[in-house]
Formats: structure tokens, C-alpha cells, sequence
């Protein structure tokens, strides 16, 4: 499987002659599995039309800060954190110049300062305006700043100029996007990881459960398998596809979810309960179907193992990591609920936020250890998986 499968990829497409091979760029990207949306610069649109770039991408591609219609949801934000990866190919000397002084004055440089997504360059100029000493400075505090630079190669230029200034072949850049994909940070280590709700049956055909979709955890499995770790996934209930080369148990109740936990985490170097567990299940549920007689229905509710404990309380416990779904004063329970189940971390996030947490695609986030605490603003949850995968590897390393 491509470590591109179901990536969001933002293709960047500047002004310069090399715009004609963003077109294969797409298809070579989507061959590996990545969904490709298209931002191109005015300059681009002189060189190779939206229109061919729209039908090979599938989505419409957008050119412009200041589209009333795109702009009434604030699309070029849903747009930077839509994105895993920003890559611009071709990146002209006049862009990467913009991106080192920080302006943001069209729709794509404002993507790349507003995003937490991966950014990498794919230059294409001049030999000779590569060479030049300030575009050197450009590139060099762009890398410091985190951007990976992919090429530029050497060659004959359309301007007739030989030397190092072409843009990489596109099949050469989708193998570089994803190697942007493949770390090692968690290799030889196993990370057990709970997602989703549990249901509690009531009767054979009710039960009680939550709002959990399971995206976070997830996200969080996929994030693991790219560090190079066996990932178990233990999941409740979820309309989610499991994740590629990792191991997938389903589960229904909170007693399902506890045996397999403990079975698991005894193995595990690490434990992510990112599950929402119920508290509570049915004392006895019913047999037969509850019939409606009264106005009022009493049910006698136990408490449920709690998972996130036992896996903390075990001889050899993994490194264990909890998240704490709170509505008011999150950051306190959260550091309440570290101390008293005695986790490693704890993830605090805030669900009375409709924009974030239960069935959204992003979220935000506290990350809370006895060492400190370290806030993750709002992101898509597949990015910030990374950032809390990447956050455990260091801890651990």
C-alpha cells in the first residue's frame, strides 16, 4: 500500500513553464491513492488553464482570495486545514520569495502561513535565478522553518540555459511525497489503541451509546502505522473503513473492549485509550423486547470496568495515554483524571465545541503530562494525530 492512500493533498501550482507537468502530477498522486485539490497562482492560469486541472483532480480549483462564493465559509481556511500536505510544483523564485518574508498576498501563500499541513517546494526558475545568492537564502531559511525541498534537478531549460533550476518529473515527486509520509520514529514498538463508542443493549434491539465516531482514534492508528509502529486498533460501532496494515478488532460493549484491552496492552509499548467508554451498562438487559405500557421506564444502571485504569495498573504497564472529553473547566478534570487513573499523558479536549471533538473532522487539544502541558490548536484530527503520534514518540525516545 502507497503511504499516499487517503492523504489530502493541496497541489500549489505557480506561474512558470513547468505548470505543464502538474497535470501529470495529478494522476501520479492520485495512482498512489492521495485526494489532489488544485490552488494555482494568476500567473499559472497563463500557462496552463483551471479547466484542465479541474477535470483531472475532480474538484474545482480554486485562483482567488477574494471569491464571494468560496469566501462566505472562510474556504480558504477549510482549505488549510482540508490539507496533509501543500505542495507546491512548480514553486517559481518569486513565490519562494513571498513564503520566506511571510506575505500572504494570494490565495496559495495564504494557504502555506495558515496551514499546519506538510509543506514542501518543487522550485522551477533559471538556472542562474536559482543560483543567485538571495534565492539560496530563501530556500535555506524556508528548510529551517521545517519546508522539504524536492529538487530542483539539472538540465536543459526551455530558456535554452543548461544546469540545476528543471522541476523533478512528476513520477520523481509522488515518490518524494511520500517518503514526507514515512518515518521511523515508533519502529519495533507496538501501540494498542481503543476508538469509537461501545453499545450497552437495553433489550435485543435498544441500547445506550454516545456521539463518538471514532475518527480520532482512527486517525491516531493510521498516524502510528506511518511512525513505523504494529498498530492494534480495538474498535466499537464506527461507519469508519480500518486503517491499512493495521490489525482491526471490533467490538460492541465496554466489557468486550476491557478483555480485549488488557489481553493487548500486556504486549504493548504503547496504550491510546481514545475510545468514548460508556460509564455504565444495563444491570440486567432484557430478554425480550421492552413493550411501551407506561409514560416512564426505570432502567438499573452498574458501572463498567474502567479500561484506561486496569491497562495503567498493570504489572508491566505500557506507556499509557488517556483523553479526557469534558464540557466545562476541560483542562482541570483533565489533570484531575491523569492523577487519579495515574496516566502518562492525557489529551483534553473540549466536546461542548460542536466545531470540534464528537463527529467532527477536526479538533483541539491540550496535551497534558507531569513534564507540562502543550496546547495543539485547531487542525484536522488526521494532523494532529501525527502531532500527538510525533509528541509520544519523543517522550519515549
Amino acid at each position: 500500500m502507497s503511504s499516499l492512500t487517503n492523504k489530502r493533498i493541496l497541489l500549489g501550482v505557480c506561474g512558470g513553464i513547468a505548470a505543464y507537468k502538474s497535470a501529470e502530477l495529478i494522476r501520479k498522486l492520485q495512482i498512489r491513492g492521495a485526494d489532489v485539490r488544485v490552488v494555482m497562482t494568476p500567473a499559472a492560469k497563463a500557462f496552463i488553464t483551471p479547466l484542465t486541472l479541474q477535470a483531472l483532480s475532480g474538484h474545482s480549483v480554486r485562483d482567488s482570495l477574494l471569491d464571494p462564493d468560496a469566501e462566505g465559509g472562510m474556504g480558504h481556511i477549510e482549505l488549510a486545514r482540508w490539507a496533509d500536505l501543500i505542495l507546491v510544483a512548480p514553486a517559481t523564485a518569486d513565490f519562494i520569495s513571498k513564503l520566506a518574508i511571510g506575505e500572504g498576498s494570494d490565495l496559495l501563500s495564504t494557504l502555506c502561513l495558515a496551514s499546519p499541513a506538510l509543506l514542501a517546494l518543487a522550485p522551477a526558475m533559471n538556472q542562474q535565478m536559482w543560483a543567485a545568492q538571495i534565492t539560496q537564502e530563501n530556500v535555506s531559511l524556508l528548510e529551517q522553518r521545517g519546508a522539504a525541498l524536492c529538487g530542483p534537478a539539472a538540465g536543459e531549460q526551455a530558456c535554452g540555459d543548461v544546469g540545476p533550476g528543471r522541476m523533478l518529473e512528476p513520477e520523481e515527486l509522488a515518490v518524494k511525497a511520500e517518503a514526507l509520509f514515512e518515518c521511523a520514529e515508533l519502529s519495533g514498538k507496538t501501540v494498542v489503541i481503543t476508538a469509537g463508542p461501545t453499545r450497552e443493549p437495553i433489550d435485543p434491539v435498544r441500547y445506550i451509546s454516545n456521539h463518538s465516531s471514532g475518527k480520532m482514534g482512527y486517525a491516531l492508528a493510521e498516524a502510528a502505522v506511518e511512525a513505523g509502529a504494529k498498530v492494534y486498533l480495538i474498535t466499537g460501532p464506527c461507519q469508519l473503513a480500518g486503517p491499512e496494515r493495521v490489525s482491526v478488532e471490533q467490538v460492541e460493549t465496554a466489557a468486550q473492549m476491557h478483555k480485549s484491552a488488557l489481553a493487548l496492552a500486556a504486549k504493548a509499548d504503547v496504550f491510546i485509550g481514545a475510545a468514548a467508554v460508556a460509564d455504565y451498562r444495563i444491570a440486567t438487559p432484557a430478554k425480550e423486547k421492552i413493550k411501551k405500557t407506561d409514560n416512564t421506564l426505570t432502567l438499573e444502571l452498574t458501572k463498567n470496568p474502567d479500561i484506561i485504569s486496569d491497562v495503567a495498573s498493570l504489572e508491566q504497564s505500557p506507556f499509557v495515554v488517556g483523553f479526557a472529553a469534558e464540557t466545562n473547566h476541560v483542562v482541570e478534570h483533565a489533570r484531575e483524571k491523569r492523577l487519579r487513573k495515574n496516566l502518562d499523558l492525557i489529551i483534553a479536549n473540549d466536546v461542548s465545541d460542536q466545531s470540534i471533538g464528537f463527529n467532527s473532522d477536526d479538533n483541539a487539544v491540550t496535551l497534558i503530562a507531569e513534564s507540562g502541558e502543550q496546547v495543539l490548536g485547531r487542525r484536522n484530527k488526521r494532523l494532529l494525530a501525527r502531532d500527538i503520534i510525533q509528541h509520544i514518540a519523543a517522550v519515549l525516545s
